[in-house]
Parts: structure tokens; C-alpha cells; sequence
């Protein structure tokens, strides 16, 4: 079975694309309470035996809140992953247009490592392209590719996260490489598109991450499917657990990403560790599944809040 991580996009930054983030955060979303909710959300899973931790430098201020969190409390066995390749330009609004940029060339590599080095030091111990496509042309750039061979050479392991209905593809051409050690990717009960890949992915070797498994927020809370959210009121759990469930027990994954921004969120979310997921659920949950296309046309209209 996969292990829950925690993904800090929803607490290093007071936007989100995530449903119901700005109720989340409260009226006070300035640095210093964003600062003290990352940690105790952190403590929090830490606690609860969380040991793989996320980020991304356009994730606002969440390489900072987390590298003081490491230094501050020394944990043991920690596994810190972070992702270079879009530049957040928001500023800390959350009306901005738009919240992020994507660079994907090697001067943007080096510039926003030194950044991730500054606020992680050496407990980074994954660095990925963050959201690689076919389209940014990333992985056929020789520079990029001989930058983070370089990296891989002084210890850091390489991946990349992918996103968009070029997932599968993106993977393949991934693997092809023979560089990244690891893949994160969005797969959930909506979203299966990459689920031929990612196996393939994990039989070469490759620690495949998944995200967004709670179709940010469409799988969870007031915003689930009524199908969904009867099944968990029958085993006397939250649709959020139970949806995490579902991508916990796929054989191929590694670690499976909360995004939780409250510790509430949190406890929910790891109740998913309790749970069995059975054919019968299985099959009772197919008809959630999306067209790729669909789903992130759908994904892609949804507003930061």
C-alpha cells in the first residue's frame, strides 16, 4: 500500500485552485499566518507518521515555511521533494492573471535551484521539472537534460511531475531517458488517463508520486459526487478518505499527495489509511470516471480563491 505525503501548493500561497481554499485560510492570509498554519499542519503530520513532504518553488513561500520547519524541529527520515520550472508571479494577491509562469530552460533550472538550496539545504533529496509536456519541450532540451544529470551525479534524485492529457505520453518519453527516478502525476477516481504509464513507470523502477487525487476538492467534502459521498457515510468516513483510499490501493503507487491546508483537512484525509478499498467499491465508482479531456477542460475553468 502507498504512503500518504503532504504537497504544500495549498499553504505556501494565499490563492489556490483547490475548491473552498479561501474558506480554508480565513480572513488573515498574510505571511506570518500562512507561516504558523504550514506549521502546524506540518506538526500535525509529522506526527501522524507523514515522512514524504512536497513543494515547488512557484508553491509562494512554501520551500521557506518548510526548510524552517526542517531546521526548527530536525526530523529523522524525512523524504523533501521540490520541482523547478514555474515562476510565481502573483505576489501574494490572489486575484493575480496570472499566479505562475512556466520556464522550462536551463537558466531558470540553475537560478531557481540555488533559490530551493537556500531555503531546503541538504534535506532536499528530490529535485522535478515541474509539470513537464511535450509542449514546453523540456525533455528534449540537451542543456536542461545535461543540468540535471549533473544534479542526479551529486546525489539528488530527478523527476518530473506531469499534468494535461499529455500525461501518458510525457511518462513515456520520461522513461525513454533512463534519467528520472521519479514521476508524480495526477490520477484520481475522475482523472484515470496516465494509469498504463504510471504502471509502467513503477515496473522500471521509477517512485511514482500521484496528485491532485482529490480532483482538487471534486472529490471531497460538499463538492463531492452524491454516489461518493454515500458510500463514505456507510463506512462512517469522510469522501475525501475514501477517494484517497481508492488511489492508496492502486499497486503501482508510491506516495499519494494531501494537499490539506488545515489540520482538519488533514486528519480526514489520513483516515484513508483505515480503509479497505474492494472490488465492489471498484466497481461501484467506475461510472466516475472522465474523459481526459473533459476533466482537464473541466480543471482548467476553475478559479483560484
Amino acid at each position: 500500500m502507498a504512503s500518504l505525503g503532504l504537497g504544500l501548493a495549498a499553504l505556501g500561497r494565499p490563492g489556490y485552485l483547490n475548491l473552498g481554499h479561501g474558506d480554508d485560510l480565513g480572513t488573515d492570509k498574510s505571511v506570518t499566518a500562512l507561516r504558523a498554519r504550514t506549521h502546524q499542519v506540518l506538526d500535525a503530520a509529522w506526527a501522524a507518521g507523514v515522512r514524504h513532504f512536497d513543494a515547488a518553488r512557484s508553491y509562494g513561500r512554501a520551500e521557506e515555511f518548510l526548510g524552517e520547519w526542517l531546521e526548527a524541529r530536525r526530523p529523522d527520515g524525512v523524504v523533501v521533494s521540490s520541482k523547478w520550472g514555474y515562476v510565481y508571479t502573483a505576489h501574494w494577491r490572489v486575484d493575480a492573471d496570472p499566479p505562475e509562469v512556466k520556464h522550462h530552460d536551463a537558466d531558470t533550472l540553475r537560478r531557481q535551484l540555488a533559490e530551493t538550496r537556500e531555503r531546503l539545504g541538504a534535506w532536499l533529496d528530490l529535485y522535478a521539472i515541474h509539470s513537464a509536456t511535450p509542449e514546453s519541450g523540456v525533455l528534449e532540451d540537451d542543456g536542461v537534460l545535461a543540468e540535471l544529470r549533473a544534479l542526479r551525479d551529486t546525489g539528488v534524485r530527478i523527476g518530473l511531475s506531469v499534468s494535461g492529457t499529455s500525461q501518458p505520453a510525457t511518462i513515456e518519453r520520461a522513461l525513454a531517458l533512463e534519467l528520472f527516478d521519479a514521476v508524480q502525476a495526477t490520477w484520481n477516481l475522475h482523472e484515470r488517463s496516465a494509469e498504463a504509464a504510471l504502471e509502467a513507470a513503477a515496473a522500471a523502477g521509477t517512485t511514482v508520486y500521484v496528485k491532485e487525487a482529490l480532483a482538487n476538492g471534486r472529490l471531497a467534502g460538499a463538492d463531492a459526487p452524491p454516489a461518493l459521498a454515500a458510500a463514505a457515510d456507510e463506512l462512517g468516513t469522510g469522501s475525501d478518505a475514501l477517494a484517497l483510499a481508492a488511489v492508496l490501493a492502486r499497486p503501482w503507487a508510491d506516495v499519494v499527495l494531501s494537499g490539506a491546508a488545515t489540520v482538519a483537512s488533514l486528519e480526514s484525509n489520513l483516515r484513508a489509511r483505515r480503509l479497505t478499498w474492494t472490488e465492489a467499491l471498484e466497481a461501484r465508482f467506475d461510472h466516475l470516471r472522465e474523459d481526459a479531456a473533459s476533466y482537464w477542460e473541466h480543471r482548467s475553468a476553475l478559479p483560484w480563491n
